[in-house]
């Protein structure tokens, strides 16, 4: 069976500049832990959690893939110790598909946290503290104060780094990425990439995006090298109680190449032709412009389209800060997307809602919202809006109970699927350029 399968192409939904291609189309990823119905959007478990929700509130609201982290996994609690559990499935008790991320946009965050740090030690004490939520949403943690000196050194071997959590020093190589996400046992594993920022000079994203490629052959070939010791060894040679990681896996894994080469098209494009010319199982498309900035996103997606594999799922890094995201990014052709976005705008009282404007949120944490005695959105079907009106989440957060995070987090990300669901249904009845007008 094909890993991935494409069931249907909107007929009305044309591809510029490959007219001949339908960009929207559904389809399903088979791995052995199940089926992903696509096009799908993927919460984001950093450090084998989604945070605020269990794996059965997961199930309740249909998520069907979740989103691990080998960077934050390495750091803590270890890829050793996710193996001594037979591999992350186990550990967290989740029987579904797991996509982890090799690191990379990890450590270019990191690189990003070190230039923040630099312009806020200019800063006094108290402007400091003020930026604590600035730096939350940067997806980055305040060791500003550490003395550790620089966080992040690239080179052509790969990266050395120091950890958020106590100052201590990792390297990251494409061997070892991959041999973490190996060891972590996710169904989906995506290369080493390095990420650039948008405002990098065109010379320095060519060097990146280079050496992003040479990367992504060594990437391949361990994991090539690793998945092949796995599946010749006889399972009748296995110790009991072995804490090996090769002996708990008896399932396949799927590696990803990242396209990169930011904003410059000549470069995204050349991306595109070597990273699609390798033997990967799907295609992603990375770098800071995806999802933080749609347009450009919707340009990228334009450039490397036409070069990539239509037989491979296509996958944009970070597209879901606003629902609608999600339907421009499938209207060019994509089919897997992940996000903080809807979980963290949760934690802070920033709820999805159909009628809300063009973003499609609004704050519960509004007086207005205080006697409201309706749903946070009639149209959703989470268990929060079925039992508990905007008065009384309004109530949680202004009293600043956990519930409050938890019964946002829940629409959120169900507001997410249900989008997702009702967006394969149009697909699959050629009228997805007519649903998505009511997104705008």
């Amino acid at each position: 069976m094909a890993f991935f399968e494409i069931l249907h192409p909107d007929k009305n939904s044309r591809a510029r500049p490959a007219p001949e291609r339908c960009r929207a189309r559904t389809g399903i990823i088979h791995t052995d832990h199940g089926d992903i119905a696509t096009p799908v959007f993927m919460p984001v478990g950093t450090q084998a959690s989604v945070k605020t929700l269990d794996q059965a509130d997961l199930k309740n609201i249909g998520a069907e893939i979740i989103l691990g982290n080998a960077y934050h996994l390495r750091l803590r609690p270890g890829e050793n110790l996710i193996a001594a559990h037979g591999g992350l499935h186990k550990f967290i008790n989740w029987n579904r598909p797991i996509l982890t991320d090799s690191g990379g946009f990890q450590v270019f965050s990191l690189g990003r946290q070190q230039r923040n740090i630099a312009t806020l030690q200019h800063r006094n004490t108290t402007t400091l503290q003020h930026n604590n939520l600035a730096i939350e949403q940067l997806n980055t943690e305040p060791i500003e104060a550490t003395g550790q000196g620089k966080l992040v050194k690239i080179d052509e071997d790969g990266v050395t780094f120091r950890s958020y959590i106590d100052g201590s020093e990792h390297r990251f190589t494409p061997e070892t990425a991959i041999a973490i996400q190996h060891k972590i046992g996710a169904d989906i594993i995506m290369a080493f990439d390095e990420c650039t920022p948008d405002t990098a000079t065109e010379e320095y994203v060519r060097a990146a995006m280079e050496r992003t490629h040479r990367w992504a052959e060594r990437s391949l070939a361990e994991h090539k090298r690793l998945s092949s010791r796995t599946e010749s060894r006889d399972p009748s040679t296995r110790s009991p109680g072995s804490l090996d990681r090769d002996d708990n896996q008896q399932y396949r894994q799927f590696l990803f190449g990242i396209i990169q080469g930011a904003g410059f098209k000549h470069l995204r494009e050349d991306s595109a032709q070597f990273i699609a010319a390798l033997d990967f199982d799907g295609i992603a498309i990375g770098g800071e412009s995806i999802g933080y900035n749609m347009e450009a996103t919707a340009q990228i997606l334009d450039w490397v389209y036409p070069l990539i594999p239509e037989s491979a799922p296509h996958y944009a890094m970070g597209v879901g800060l606003s629902p609608a995201d999600l339907l421009t990014a499938i209207e060019h052709g994509v089919d897997m997307f992940d996000c903080v976005a809807p979980t963290r705008l949760a934690r802070h009282g920033m709820v999805f809602c159909h009628n809300a404007g063009n973003k499609f949120r609004l704050n519960i944490k509004n007086t207005r919202y205080g006697r409201d005695t309706g749903p946070i959105d009639a149209w959703c079907d989470c268990s929060t809006c079925k039992n508990y009106s905007r008065a009384y989440l309004h109530h949680l957060f202004a009293a600043g109970e956990l519930t409050a995070m938890r019964l946002a987090t829940i629409h959120n990300l169900r507001f997410m699927f249900k989008l997702m669901e009702e967006t394969r249904v149009a697909i699959l009845h050629d009228r997805f350029l007519e649903f998505k007008k009511n997104w705008r």
